[in-house]
């Protein structure tokens, strides 16, 4: 059964913590010591997670960075079988050992 929610980007996430916080973008630029259009894109949903974000978002806010990592990937996935899925499924052909399971 496919999942039917909308993709969640980290950035809808880290707003999310930010808003608990009532921290800007800048401040927590200046936490993670990263540039604040970083912050600012993944925050505006236009910039992905990197291994270098989510290891300095893990530090700060005390989780892990496959956290972050797991959303990136999670929303990747998700957006690219929204776009590219069907096309997929029609050009690409299961080895025949896969569809004889």
């Amino acid at each position: 059964m496919e999942n039917k929610m909308p993709p969640v980007h980290p950035g809808e996430i880290l707003r999310e913590e930010l808003e608990e916080l009532t921290m800007s973008a800048s401040a927590l630029a200046k936490k993670l010591d990263v540039p604040v259009n970083r912050v600012t894109q993944i925050l505006n949903e236009r910039r992905s997670i990197t291994p270098d974000t989510a290891l300095r978002l893990s530090r700060y806010f005390g989780t892990s960075a496959e956290f972050w990592m797991n959303l990136q990937q999670a929303y990747d996935l998700k957006t690219t079988r929204e776009l590219k899925g069907s096309e997929i499924e029609m050009v690409v052909q299961p080895h025949e050992a896969a569809s004889n399971s």
